[in-house]
């Protein structure tokens, strides 16, 4: 069966997906493991590995109602178990957990792999490149999904497409950034090709997962970072330590993550079972991107208004600088490997494509809304 069939499971799954989604909407906290079933027989019990602290809002909290939804949907033969990162392995491991089998599933975004390859950065943000909308296109039903597969099938693991936490912020400095010049030697913590784009520019970059970033920030180890948005921005208090806040985030305007499968447990699972793993990974893509969406509105209100930020846009100098930059990073990166090269011309005609509609679709609305609608 072809892996973009599995990927349109919640149409298949129809009513049983669509009652897990609807049951799920509106909860703030992840909803406790089922109980295992007095009868164990032919009960699959699968670890999911995360690069997340535990119960974060939105990510964690995410990869819980994932592993609860899988339980529920496969009534009970599927027991998921999630592990935050470093329960069971360092979040940045998560990805060998899963292709050496120690893990069954992982929880993540597949930029953190780029030192396996730089086409992993393809699959989850590029500087300049697609929306989340344009984005989701590519991967179902432009080459995407075809490219990610050939290339995580030379690590034994089979990968799914996972929400996207939609554009996201600049990021937070300890001081406000004035001109290019401030980027030259500035500690800043950013991953994926972004990061290379800053390094370019003469920063420092760093790339710590999400419980190491306030510590560091605190400490001055950092002179800055960027996480995800208001929402998760808000959760992990990076305003205690910084007030500068920028955007819009060049660096990543989409940002899918992912769910990895060790192949050889994939390959081991019934039809049924995987038809219900990927019609529960498609049903929290739309649950989690949406979280993000709303309830980020509300925390950037609660950053300015309560916490005193200083929201600050980045100057026309400093966007045209970031494209420049990126432009070369994202060319040079694009044609480390024939396969990286691949992806990357792949990905550059679907990005081409897709802004001919999106200019005068969302952009043109956007625009005009703007410029008519009085606060």
């Amino acid at each position: 069966m072809k892996r973009r069939k599995f990927l349109s499971g919640a149409a298949a799954g129809g009513v049983v997906a669509g009652a897990a989604l609807l049951a799920s909407c509106g909860k703030e906290e992840a909803p406790k493991q089922a109980a295992a079933p007095a009868i164990s027989e032919g009960i699959k019990e699968l670890k999911m590995v995360t690069t997340w602290p535990k119960n974060f809002p939105g990510l964690g909290t995410g990869a819980e109602r994932l592993a609860q939804r899988i339980t529920t949907m496969s009534d009970g033969k599927l027991q998921v178990k999630v592990y935050a990162g470093g329960e069971l392995v360092p979040p940045f491991q998560s990805f060998d957990a899963v292709s050496e089998g120690k893990a069954e599933l992982s929880h993540g975004v597949s930029y953190y792999w780029q030192g396996k390859s730089p086409a992993f950065n393809f699959f989850a943000a590029v500087p300049y490149g697609m929306n989340a909308a344009e984005h989701y296109a590519w991967m179902l039903w432009g080459d995407g999904l075809k490219l990610y597969t050939e290339l995580c099938d030379n690590f034994g693991v089979v990968p799914f497409m996972r929400a996207s936490t939609g554009v996201q912020m600049g990021g937070w400095y300890r001081k406000e950034m004035k001109s290019m010049d401030d980027f030259k030697g500035l500690k800043f913590r950013m991953p994926g090709l972004g990061g290379e784009v800053l390094r370019k520019l003469g920063a420092t970059v760093v790339n710590l997962p999400g419980g190491e970033i306030f510590p560091a920030l605190q400490a001055g180890t950092i002179d800055g970072t960027e996480w995800v948005g208001p929402w998760n921005d808000l959760a992990f208090g990076f305003y205690k330590v910084a007030k500068f806040y920028y955007w819009p985030g060049f660096h990543e305007p989409n940002t899918t993550g992912e769910v990895l499968v060790n192949k050889k447990v994939w390959s081991g699972l019934s039809k049924q079972h995987q038809e219900i793993i990927a019609a529960a990974i498609q049903a929290e893509s739309t649950i989690e991107k949406a979280e993000f969406d709303y309830k980020s509105a509300d925390a950037l209100d609660a950053l300015i208004n309560k916490h005193g930020v200083q929201l600050r846009q980045y100057s026309d100098e400093m966007m045209r600088g970031f494209y420049q930059a990126a432009a070369e990073v994202v060319a040079e990166i694009g044609n480390k490997d024939p396969f990286t090269k691949k992806v990357y011309d792949n990905f550059m005609a679907a990005r081409a494509r897709a802004i001919g509609w999106s200019k005068l679709g969302e952009q043109g609305f956007m625009n005009a809304r703007s410029a008519n609608f009085k606060t």
